[in-house]
Parts: C-alpha cells; sequence; structure tokens
C-alpha cells in the first residue's frame, strides 16, 4: 500500500553540535548530517527537542537548515520542527520552512496551553492550511502537559491530505491500535521512543524517530527489517541488545546522555545550552560502561 507521505522508516531526531562557547559548529553539523545519513538514517529531523530547539534562534534555525541539506542533499530526506504552543508562529514558521524547501515538518501538540481536543483540531487545522508541505504530528504528553486522542489525530489526518504521519511518545499501545483503526490506512504512525519501536511495530508502525540511531543507527534500520521481513527472534534479539543503551540515553534530559556519547565516539562535542548541563563525570562513567559493553559483545 502506498503511504501520502514516506519518509522512510529510521529518521533521526539530530541533534545540534556546539563549541565550547556553545555556539552551533555547523562545520560538526555537516559532518553529523552526512555521518548519520551513512549508517542508517533515512531522514533527519533537524531543531527539535533532541536538536535543543527551543534554545535556537530563528536565524540560526535557518543556518543550521541549510548545512544539514547541503551534507545530505539527494540521500536524505530533512524535515525541521516547526512547531509552537502559538498557532500563529506555528503557521508563520511552517511558511518559512516551505520557502527553505525542507522535505517534511514536525509539529508538536501545543505544550504549557493544555488544549482541549477541539482547540487541537484549530491548532492543526490552521497549520495544515498554512502550507502545502507533509506535517507529522508530535504527540509527547510529558513535554506538552496534554495527550491528543486517536479519534482527534483520525479526525485531523481524514480531512487534511498532508497531515501524514503521527510521533507518538508515549507508551500508550492501545492508542497505537486506535490510531491504526481509525486514521486512514495511508497515514503512518513512528514511536518516538526507541524503546518502543519493536512493539509499535507488532501495531503497524512504520518506523521510529529515533535518538539511539545517532550511535547504532544500522542496528536499529536491521531490527525494524528484520521485522518487517518474519525474522522476529533476530529482531527481538537486537531489541533486546539495544534496550539498555536506549534507557540509558534518558539517564539524564535529552540531548544530554546523546551528545556524551557521541563525544565519547568523537563525533561531535558534548556540549548543551542552559538551563541543561553536561553529564557530570560519575554519570559518563556510566553511560560508557553501557556503550563499550554493546560493541564488546
Amino acid at each position: 500500500m502506498a503511504l501520502r507521505y514516506d519518509a522512510g522508516e529510521v529518521i533521526t531526531a539530530m541533534v545540534t553540535p556546539f563549541n565550547s562557547a556553545r555556539e552551533i559548529d555547523y562545520n560538526k553539523a555537516e559532518q553529523l548530517a552526512g555521518y548519520l545519513v551513512d549508517n542508517g538514517s533515512d531522514a533527519v529531523l533537524v531543531a527539535g527537542t533532541t536538536g535543543e530547539g527551543p534554545t535556537l534562534t530563528h536565524e540560526e534555525e535557518l543556518e543550521l537548515l541549510s548545512s544539514v541539506r547541503r551534507a545530505v542533499a539527494g540521500k536524505a530526506k530533512v524535515i525541521m520542527n516547526a512547531g509552537s504552543n502559538c498557532t500563529a508562529t506555528a503557521c508563520r514558521t511552517s511558511k518559512l520552512a516551505e520557502k527553505e524547501d525542507v522535505d517534511a515538518l514536525l509539529s508538536v501538540v501545543p505544550y504549557y496551553n493544555k488544549p482541549s481536543q477541539e482547540g487541537m483540531i484549530a491548532h492543526f487545522s490552521a497549520i495544515a492550511e498554512s502550507t502545502s508541505l507533509p506535517i507529522i504530528i508530535y504527540n509527547i504528553p510529558s513535554r506538552t502537559g496534554v495527550n491528543i486522542q486517536p479519534a482527534t489525530i483520525a479526525k485531523l489526518a481524514n480531512k487534511y491530505e498532508n497531515i501524514v504521519a503521527v510521533k507518538q511518545s508515549c507508551s500508550d499501545m492501545d492508542a497505537v491500535t486506535e490510531i491504526k483503526l481509525l486514521a486512514p490506512e495511508d497515514f503512518s504512525v513512528y514511536s518516538g521512543d526507541d524503546s518502543l519501536t519493536l512493539p509499535m511495530l507488532s501495531l503497524g508502525a512504520r518506523g521510529v524517530i529515533s535518538v539511539a540511531s545517532h550511535l547504532f543507527g544500522k542496528e536499529v534500520k536491521s531490527m525494524i527489517r528484520n521485522y518487517k521481513t518474519g525474522q522476529f527472534i533476530a529482531a527481538m534479539n537486537m531489541h533486546k541488545k539495544l534496550y539498555p543503551i536506549m534507557k540509558k540515553l534518558f539517564m539524564a534530559p535529552n540531548p544530554v546522555p546523546v551528545k556524551a556519547a557521541l563525544a565519547h565516539k568523537g563525533l561531535c562535542e558534548d556540549y548543551v545550552r542552559r538551563p541543561l548541563v553536561e553529564l557530570n563525570d560519575e554519570q559518563k562513567a556510566e553511560l560508557f560502561a553501557v556503550l563499550d559493553k554493546f560493541y564488546e559483545d
């Protein structure tokens, strides 16, 4: 069955590399984007939560987007975070992103305002009508304080052809089933948590918008491919092997641990912008022990 939009199976929510002054290192961003695409990523998401989007200026976002697009030109899709808890801002950012030739948008359920389901419909309807770009709704109740219901997602997906997918960052498997039952068949569900990818695949998810794929993109990709080709034991074994790392990458607020892991691997520095702080030495030792064990095994 053809999808209304196919961003691939592994979308990496890319970190934003900083130097010691906590300014964006655009050269490192290009190198990292190229590395991700060469190691399992079908698409990269720019300036999301993992990319510390809330602390980037608009000018930084656009320059970062330009750097990433240059690095992956023709090899992978580039998705931009254009969400906001202000509907007018989300619409304006979506229009600007369209001018920058991004492939798709990620748009989060409005945070802090705690809108009703009717408010969410009004919010995403306005965004969908402001752009022709494909839109992935981002549902993450732990950060937003509200949960968009499957029936609301389905109503939006049925009304707007350019609302193409949802990133589900919550452990409610019944909600995944309900989305698959209520939404159009060509509408995609992505796991928003690495450790939930395999369970969600069993319910019809397309893939994952991943943090672990920064380090283990080929392994995440092989797990998904093995599941979809009927090699269930191989997929389960890879899930079990990756699981300790998937959980440890959230031992502190995202993206602090994954940046430390990338620095450990020599792919970028571990600097984050305030109010986030880097891991301390004890935390790094704990994280690196799990990473090193994976390579030893």
